[in-house]
């Protein structure tokens, strides 16, 4: 294996010349590992834009920039993975070949420690700071020549006839179905924030798009349209009434599946599965080889994974006090989290009281809520999208 040695280069993402975005794109297509729309300089260049703490250090030998190293920096230097609580997959992408030493890479970057919840399994030098891996499902497309009907039948055929019953019968009640796999309308974007935001509420979960840093990175990451990575709005409508959305940015070949939301009114469609079938279809016959679904124990992705890929979760660090500080106050928390998600005896009730608090709040803060959307914490229909806590 070949080492970068220390010279290492720290930049802003946003501002990165063509020249090293045109050489990040390359180590990641040396490798189906970095295929993922999350690892690409667009999406870091779309953090950075919205977060002062964002940077890249790249990695250089003999002169040629050869490993990309996406990160977020506090004042305190401790460190994060860029869009942590918002990325699905994390890594430094480098040419094949290229290793590093772990303890150089936090020194040149000024961090005491590096924490990431979704990281590679490829990435070696990191594996002795790996405190948990996880399961991360997802579907591997096919190009379908015939019909959505007989795609789902061929692809799912234990899901196709409730599935397909519910869309005639969500047909005849509200107006034909139409499905839009790239719709550009912006208003429909926000429209799903202002589904997702209601949900978070009445599960008493963190809104994340009360935050605007991050509903400006979706709609700033909504109209870029580059081949390494494009932002998809999907939509499903029965007449001119919008069911169901779905955001999620796309690669060449892997689409990750982020922000799901739905009609609440419309939950007994399961109009959040129909979204996920939709979209499978149509992203296959797009070129997409790829359905990420991202990390966690949802009952859809069971239903429509293939396979599984194991990401990790931890901290990179290296002797200095404040890495020792923040393991001690970060990894109970994190481990008191992933104990109650892994078994459901504790989780179920823990959800539960979630959304009797979430009721509560929205009943008495806001009056009725009209709106909702599956996704993050769970809901009826089907749960997707982020699976995550922003810091």
């Amino acid at each position: 294996m070949r080492s970068t040695g220390a010279d290492i280069r720290i930049h802003r993402p946003e501002s990165l010349s063509e020249s090293l975005r045109r050489d990040w794109h390359r180590a990641a297509d040396a490798s189906p590992d970095y295929a993922n729309p999350f690892l690409s300089p667009e999406f870091a260049a779309g953090i950075g834009t919205h977060r002062a703490g964002a940077r890249v250090a790249v990695l250089h030998e003999d002169g040629e920039a050869v490993g990309f190293f996406p990160y977020e920096r506090n004042s305190l230097g401790v460190g994060r993975a860029i869009g942590l609580g918002l990325s699905d997959c994390q890594a430094l992408v480098h040419r094949p070949g290229v290793t590093w030493d772990t303890h150089e890479l936090l020194r040149a970057c000024g961090l005491s420690v590096f924490e990431f919840d979704h990281l590679v399994e490829e990435q070696k030098p990191f594996t002795r700071y790996v405190t948990g891996t996880f399961a991360s499902p997802v579907v591997d497309l096919k190009a379908g020549d015939g019909s959505y009907a007989e795609w789902l039948r061929g692809a799912y055929p234990g899901l196709a006839k409730t599935t397909l019953k519910k869309e005639r019968r969500l047909g005849r009640d509200l107006g034909e179905l139409r499905f839009v796999f790239d719709e550009r309308d912006p208003a429909m974007l926000r429209t799903l924030m202002e589904w997702k935001s209601a949900q978070y509420r009445r599960t008493a979960r963190m809104d994340r798009f009360a935050r605007p840093w991050i509903v400006n990175t979706v709609e700033h990451l909504f109209q870029v349209r580059e081949e390494h990575f494009t932002g998809i709005l999907s939509v499903v409508y029965a007449g001119d009434r919008p069911v169901a959305a779905h955001f999620g940015p796309r690669s060449r070949t892997v689409f990750a599946a982020w922000f799901t939301a739905y009609d609440p009114a419309l939950r007994y469609y399961s109009p959040g599965l129909i979204m996920h079938l939709r979209m499978a279809e149509a992203a296959g016959r797009e070129g997409v080889r790829v359905l990420d679904l991202g990390r966690g124990d949802k009952e859809y992705k069971d239903w429509l994974k293939t396979r599984e890929l194991r990401v990790g979760e931890g901290f990179a660090t290296r002797p200095h006090p404040v890495a020792t500080a923040h393991r001690l106050w970060r990894r109970p928390v994190r481990g008191l989290r992933n104990t109650v998600l892994a078994h459901p005896r504790l989780k179920e009730p823990a959800d539960r009281l979630l959304k009797t608090v979430g009721t509560l709040r929205t009943s008495v803060s806001r009056g009725p809520d009209v709106s909702g959307a599956s996704g993050a914490s769970g809901g009826p229909g089907v749960s997707g999208g982020p699976r995550r806590s922003v810091g």
